[in-house]
């Protein structure tokens, strides 16, 4: 790869059909970038693509596997535990080594701009937000994909004004934007998707400690709906929810940890399995979607660690056991830690 490189992550409404998925895939399988992780879940009906490479290659390979999503995924025979908008529900790029952050914002707009030339409806978000009402994926995506008709005709009651048009392509519901959905691209920091596994089948406890934990904290009402004030969560930097995850019997608090060097995933696993104890469940393990920083691994290892003089690799199975890593699917440290899979990689 070149001295500038830059990742993509995006993230597809499509979790079990595995031929469609590696279609989907393949198509952004071009020179000058490599794909490092493909990560379906069948219970989000979700998969987390993870590619890296040289600025432009990877602009390029974004849009042909948006478009190839676009094609293979129609959105109104789509369900799944995860929030959802659009076929690509978001498609982040993030700055690795000799690119910067502007750069990546440039390449999100252009690439947001041919989409919507597909005459299917795309937000921007995060960096690349065209204001800051409209940056945060969350705000954008309320109501989900089921909210999309009434927000084009102006009829939802969920978003305000800002936040309910797209910045670019379509804005009449016609067949084609109810096949693909909303597709959302911006730009952000590396951020760490994390899930801690809790004992419970139903999620009801889950919720509760993602509601505790989360940066945003909870809305609370007054008993007659007049008066409301919205609490401090636990947690700095983290989105959170709770969700059951049904194919292995248990339930998952899943988190967004946003700056990793504020929350990083010993804290973040520490304090719920503090909180799931106390509420009577017990924290098995946790899940890391997508690549992490080495930088996060390591200090998640130095936390346990009886000593301060261990190897980075030392560190690492470290916290791979003591967070669970491989609880639900095998943590291959050289597969998912971003530094160790670019390593001596020339494509």
């Amino acid at each position: 790869m070149g001295k500038s490189i830059i990742e993509c992550v995006p993230n597809i409404s499509e979790g079990r059909d595995i031929e469609k998925i590696h279609r989907i895939v393949d198509a952004a399988r071009i020179p000058g970038v490599k794909i490092l992780g493909i990560e379906p879940d069948s219970d989000y009906n979700r998969t987390v693509i993870t590619f890296a490479g040289n600025p432009s290659d990877v602009e390029h390979a974004a849009f042909l596997l948006i478009q190839a999503s676009i094609q293979e995924i129609d959105m109104s025979q789509h369900t799944g535990e995860h929030p959802r908008m659009g076929c690509v529900d978001v498609c982040p790029f993030v700055p690795i080594s000799g690119a910067s952050m502007e750069q990546c914002v440039d390449i999100a707009r252009r690439v947001a701009r041919k989409v919507g030339d597909l005459a299917v409806p795309v937000f921007l978000y995060g960096g690349a937000a065209s204001d800051v009402s409209r940056s945060s994926l969350s705000t954008l995506r309320k109501g989900e994909y089921e909210d999309l008709m009434n927000r084009f005709t102006g009829n939802s009651t969920v978003h305000g004004e800002s936040t309910r048009l797209p910045d670019f392509g379509t804005k009449e519901w016609d067949d084609l934007a109810k096949g693909s959905g909303a597709i959302t691209i911006g730009a952000r920091d590396i951020l760490i998707a994390y899930n801690v596994n809790v004992d419970e089948k139903d999620a009801v406890i889950s919720k509760q400690i993602g509601s505790i934990v989360r940066s945003s904290g909870r809305l609370m009402k007054s008993e007659n709906k007049r008066n409301k004030f919205r609490t401090q969560g636990l947690l700095k930097h983290v989105q959170g929810m709770g969700v059951p995850l049904e194919s292995h019997g248990i339930s998952q608090v899943s988190m967004n940890l946003q700056q990793y060097n504020s929350t990083n995933l010993h804290h973040a696993y520490d304090v719920i399995s503090s909180l799931a104890r106390d509420m009577g469940v017990e924290a098995i393990g946790s899940e890391i979607v997508g690549l992490v920083p080495l930088e996060s691994m390591v200090e998640a290892g130095k936390w346990y660690a009886d000593s301060d003089d261990l190897s980075d690799v030392d560190y690492v199975s470290l916290a791979i056991e003591k967070l669970g890593l491989s609880s639900i699917h095998n943590f291959n440290p050289h597969e998912r830690i971003i530094e160790w899979c670019l390593e001596g990689d020339d494509e």
